[in-house]
């Protein structure tokens, strides 16, 4: 039989490739240039001429990372067209998915903890993509009937968020491991709809 043909990706693709598995596992500040650079099978040189610094690579890392963000949201869609309750339910699942991937957390939250300048341009890179993402999930639950669609979402980011980092601090049987069921309870309080005040006089 003949050999199989063996694909090579070009460069920056390799380069980006090792750099988000390197910079997920041991993080951006524990990663070096010499490091990506022989992860990707290549040197500094070629590097940098894909990527003008360590800072411009770590900013298309995390674009990387939104566009899978991204892709999730339109897979969600495409698997639930028309139907907000579905697509909100898919988002639970796949949020937990998330939850109980790794224990590294979020790589967005992770790196903006390491970005302590303020001027860093992977910061405000950060901050937007969680914004966004925030507000799709705000115009979902508005999609679902909910009238108070901001706040159960900025409730629902908080908790996501808030399992994420626990799992790493907790364990796998911590308050992550509750996510779904946690997150569902919420979502019929804010569905619930509140009780008239008995405004009569009490004597």
């Amino acid at each position: 039989m003949p050999d199989e043909l063996v694909v090579i990706a070009p460069p920056r693709a390799r380069i980006l490739a090792a750099a988000r598995d390197l910079f997920h596992r041991h993080g951006l500040r524990g990663v070096g240039v010499d490091a990506i650079a022989e992860a990707a099978g290549t040197n500094k040189m070629t590097l940098y001429r894909h990527f003008e610094s360590k800072d411009e690579l770590i900013v298309a890392y995390l674009r990387g990372v939104a566009s899978e963000a991204d892709d999730m949201w339109r897979e969600i869609e495409r698997k639930n067209p028309g139907d907000a309750q579905a697509q909100l339910r898919s988002w639970l699942k796949l949020a937990d998915d998330c939850i109980t991937v790794d224990g590294r957390g979020c790589d967005l939250a992770n790196a903006a903890v390491e970005l302590t300048e303020a001027g860093h341009p992977a910061r405000r890179l950060i901050e937007e993509m969680k914004t966004e993402q925030r507000d799709r999930l705000a115009k979902l639950c508005r999609r679902v009937g909910i009238p108070k669609s901001k706040v159960l979402a900025d409730t629902l980011t908080l908790l996501f968020e808030g399992a994420r980092v626990s799992r790493q601090s907790a364990g796998t049987n911590g308050p992550s491991a509750k996510f779904i069921s946690t997150a569902e309870t919420v979502i019929e309080a804010f569905k619930a709809k509140p009780k008239a005040s008995d405004n009569r006089a009490r004597f």
